[in-house]
This record gives C-alpha cells, sequence and structure tokens, in this order.
C-alpha cells in the first residue's frame, strides 16, 4: 500500500531520491539542487508567499515512486501566467482567491514534467494518486483553486483528463536543425534579416565588447558578486523585487556546475553586463539579465546570439529564452505554445473561465500563425 507525504521542506528528502524521478531529472530547475536550494536561501518562503508543499508518494517499501513540487501561494507574483483579473473577480464577488495552490518552478517560465514519477512505477496510478493528493491538500488549505504551470505537452493531456483546464500561452523557442556553426544557421534567413543580425552583432564587437562564458565551476566568488548586482539593477529599473538572493546564485553554481551557463560582458576590462543560463543535455533556458551601461544590441548578443552559438557548438536542440518577446521572431525564434492547467473550486467561476480561456486559446493560435508569417527564413519564393 504506497502512502502520500507532505514536505515543507526539500530538505526532509535527500537530493538521491528526488533525483532519482524522471530519469535522473536532466531538467535542472526541477533538482533537489536547484529547489532546495530556493527555499535554504530565503527566495521562496513565507516572505515571498512561496510556501512549500510538496507531495510525495513511497511504495509499499519507501521507495519513492513520485512526487509533485508545490507551493502555497498568497499572491500570483513570479508565475508568468496572470490570474490577477481571476483573483480580482474573486474579490468583487466577496470571495477570497488566496491561498492557491501552484506546482511550478519559483519566478522561471520553463516547460517540464510537473508530475516526477519514477521510471520502474506505474505512471498512471501514480499520476492519480498525486493528482488525487493534490484535491485533498487544497480543500485542507482552504485553498481556492490548484494551478500547473507550463506542463510539457504529454503531461498536459494528462491534466486535461483529469479535469484541469488547459490555457494556452506562447513563447518563442529556437530549433537546432543540424547547424554547423552560427553563420550556418544565417544562411538560411532571408539577405535584409542576415543583415540585420550581423549588424547588431558588429555594433557590440566594434564598441570593445568582449563576451566570456562561464560554466558553474568556472565561475568565481567575485564574478557571482558582479552578476548579482547586474540581476538587481534590472528590478531597480523596473520597480520589482529581485528575489533570488547571492547565496542562492552561488549554491547552484557549486551544486550544478556544469548546467550553469552565465554569459559576462566586459568593456575595457571592466564587467557591464550578465546574462545567466541553466542548461539540460538537449535544451538551454535563458533566465536573467542585467547591466550597469547600455551599449547599442548587446541585449541581443548576450541573452540570444551567445546563446545559440553555444547551442550549436555543444550539441543542443532547443534554446528557450524565456517568456514574452515578440522581438525574438525576426531573430529566428519560432512561436511555440505553452500551457497551463487550471482547476477552479467555485463552478461558477469554472464556467466563467472555462468560456474565456476558449476565447483565449483561438486568439492566441491565431497570433501565434500570424507571428509565424515574420520569421526569417526563407521561403521556397525566397529559393527561386
Amino acid at each position: 500500500m504506497s502512502r502520500i507525504d507532505l514536505l515543507t521542506s526539500l530538505d526532509d528528502i535527500p537530493a538521491a531520491e528526488w533525483n532519482a524521478l524522471e530519469g535522473g531529472l536532466d531538467n535542472p530547475f526541477l533538482r533537489h539542487e536547484f529547489l532546495a536550494n530556493l527555499e535554504r536561501h530565503g527566495c521562496v518562503g513565507e516572505h515571498w508567499g512561496w510556501r512549500p508543499r510538496h507531495l510525495i508518494v513511497r511504495g509499499e517499501d519507501g521507495t519513492l515512486l513520485g512526487a509533485v513540487p508545490l507551493y502555497l501561494k498568497d499572491n500570483s507574483y513570479g508565475e508568468l501566467v496572470f490570474d490577477w483579473a481571476w483573483a480580482d473577480a474573486y474579490q468583487r464577488s466577496g470571495l477570497r482567491y488566496y491561498p492557491k495552490l501552484v506546482s511550478a518552478v519559483p519566478y522561471s517560465p520553463i516547460t517540464g514534467p510537473r508530475l516526477l514519477v519514477h521510471g520502474d512505477a506505474d505512471r498512471t496510478a501514480v499520476e492519480t494518486q498525486l493528482i488525487a493528493a493534490v484535491h485533498d491538500l487544497l480543500r485542507e488549505e482552504g485553498a481556492s483553486s490548484m494551478h500547473w504551470l507550463f506542463p510539457d505537452a504529454v503531461q498536459m493531456d494528462t491534466l486535461e483528463r483529469h479535469g484541469f483546464m488547459r490555457r494556452t500561452g506562447c513563447q518563442y523557442h529556437w530549433h537546432n536543425r543540424g547547424y554547423a556553426s552560427f553563420e550556418h544557421f544565417l544562411e538560411g534567413f532571408t539577405r535584409d534579416r542576415r543583415k540585420k543580425v550581423k549588424q547588431e552583432r558588429r555594433r557590440v564587437r566594434d564598441a570593445g565588447i568582449e563576451i566570456d562564458v562561464l560554466h558553474g565551476d568556472e565561475i568565481s566568488a567575485e564574478q557571482w558578486e558582479i552578476f548579482h548586482r547586474f540581476y538587481e539593477s534590472t528590478y531597480d529599473k523596473r520597480g520589482g523585487h529581485p528575489t533570488l538572493t547571492l547565496p542562492f546564485f552561488q549554491a547552484i553554481g557549486r551544486e550544478l556546475p556544469r548546467s550553469v551557463v552565465l554569459v559576462l560582458a566586459r568593456h575595457q576590462g571592466a564587467y557591464v553586463a550578465g546574462a545567466l543560463n541553466l542548461r539540460s543535455s538537449d535544451t538551454l533556458y535563458g533566465r536573467h539579465w542585467g547591466c550597469m551601461e547600455e551599449f547599442n544590441s548587446l541585449h541581443f548578443e548576450a541573452c540570444y546570439y551567445v546563446g545559440i552559438d553555444y547551442c550549436i557548438t555543444h550539441g543542443l536542440q532547443r534554446f528557450e529564452p524565456g517568456a514574452q518577446g515578440e522581438h525574438k521572431v525576426w531573430r529566428g525564434f519560432e512561436p511555440t505554445p505553452v500551457w497551463s492547467a487550471h482547476y477552479l473550486a467555485h463552478p461558477a467561476f469554472t464556467d466563467a473561465v472555462g468560456r474565456y480561456l476558449q476565447q483565449e486559446k483561438d486568439a492566441m493560435e491565431q497570433q501565434m500563425a500570424e507571428l509565424r508569417g515574420h520569421l526569417p527564413f526563407k521561403t521556397a519564393a525566397d529559393q527561386k
């Protein structure tokens, strides 16, 4: 007889056990090292409204069969699937939207599994048990709703079969089609688009900018401090809250040494900007950017072009550079559907949100179709 346990800290479970799920958790954002360090270093918790409520299922012999990274939320900050309007509608109706339950990687719009299952387990049985446990916890916590953010396509289908409503969004992903070099990638562009990308890269070189690409075990304490200042500066400019701490960055650099990819830009010997990425065996994930000085096209170089170059050099197949940004399309990032899955305990709101999500899906699919018409790649007509 398997059993469900609730963890309020990932330190309550050995890293090796957690990381044995989903084939060794190739996705760095789901690994124990990443999620536990968010908790250890004050990036989630009571203060930020991300209270860990991870669910695990163990078999009769105590073997970890599955898990859900889960949080009790009293706000919608850091999710990147926007439901502020739903919260406002609840409030105007005299109801409480918070707390709610969210399965996600905090502050990261990263696609991947959310129902983590051991390779030797009965996937269907474990997923069903975990989803039932989520509903039980929803009632115990008095939460209004449950939200699964950025599940992969297979798990989105699973969640939909279990009664969760599908929400469709759009990101912009780069795909490696066997490119031998960045120049080879650009050969597929129309002449005008190819010329513009080359101009942007040339502006950075002409400004005397030099780029360092460092893995976690190559980053010094001083370089982490510099990058963290860049990271904080982005939030200072936008009026947000820099939730990720310097000790967190240092910890993932130590504990995920070959998964962390830091891009630092130097001008006249001093670092002026940086972009943080993480990688799996086949995907690069762009996460955070910051700068102390503005240089023409440096953001595109550090956040996009260096990442594409890295993927080609290291044989990665996909680059997810983060949420939003239609300007990525003409630089070769393709409109790609992403999803979230939702359950609202209040029947009237379920009906209203369900109708809205269908309308939103239709509009999103139309928008993605239109954006694909702006991709920079040559068409058959261009080849003539």
